[in-house]
């Protein structure tokens, strides 16, 4: 299911739950909840489209690993719009990047079952689009420099175009997680948080950390994106969406048709 082709043949319900798997938890919310958070970006099948294009490689639309480094100096020049990925050490990050480039199969994206594999700031360009970095995970096995890195990084990227925070599905927010978004919030940093490992939570712990998740942001935070996305790695639930999303932020998709 990593082609939005391979989606399309799946029965309505089973499609709608795919590629906008946030909307699927709308029918267990209690009558008269608001539900406006749910549907703040819902594009069209043209958009989605043309967003998978981005992420599938081919002769003229090169998608590489580009370098890794340990600080800002070590950094591929910032010629392009960029989006970063950051989150608790096995969230599930290097997975999910993973998924987004799964229809360029060229891109290897090292994922271990040792939480705290990546230690370096990991630069893949999209073509002439964009540029995705994969950051090393925050706090069990972290790297020892990794405050640093990432400050200087958030602090220093003028081509930043939003963080993507990512946060597991299963367990929800953690006191880790709230030092990364006091962290953003500090710097004015754009950012949007990203459910993971949604085919692991059973539905009912799903809802409720969604729900409070959602009523975190709203009365906590400035800089967050008010809808969370939700995403498998394994089942491809909302990867479609996610690519969307960042080719909208990253200026590649400024017109987002309503489905």
């Amino acid at each position: 299911l990593a082609a939005l082709s391979q989606v399309l043949r799946l029965e309505r319900s089973r499609r709608a739950g795919i590629v906008f798997p946030l909307q699927k938890l709308e029918r267990y919310l209690a009558p008269g909840t608001d539900t406006a958070r749910f549907r703040l970006f819902q594009p069209g099948l043209a958009a989605l489209q043309r967003a998978e294009a981005l992420f599938r490689s081919d002769r003229g639309h090169a998608i590489d690993y580009v370098s890794s480094a340990v600080r800002m100096d070590h950094a591929p020049p910032p010629a392009l719009p960029e989006v970063c990925f950051i989150g608790r050490s096995n969230v599930g990050k290097s997975s999910l990047i993973r998924a987004l480039f799964s229809l360029a199969p060229e891109v290897e994206v090292r994922v271990s079952k040792t939480p705290g594999h990546t230690k370096k700031m990991n630069f893949f360009k999209v073509g002439k689009y964009f540029t995705l970095v994969d950051m090393p995970g925050y706090g069990y096995r972290a790297p020892q420099d990794f405050v640093e890195m990432v400050e200087a990084y958030l602090q220093e990227r003028r081509n930043l175009k939003r963080t993507f925070l990512l946060v597991d599905g299963v367990v929800g927010l953690q006191k880790t997680d709230n030092i990364a978004v006091e962290m953003l919030e500090e710097f004015g940093i754009p950012y949007v948080m990203v459910l993971t490992k949604i085919d692991r939570a059973s539905r009912g712990v799903l809802l409720k950390n969604v729900l409070e998740i959602q009523e975190f942001v709203k009365e906590n935070t400035q800089g967050c994106f008010p809808q969370l996305f939700l995403v498998s790695s394994v089942e491809f639930s909302g990867v479609h969406l996610l690519r969307c999303f960042v080719a909208h932020v990253t200026g590649n998709l400024p017109t987002v048709e309503a489905s």
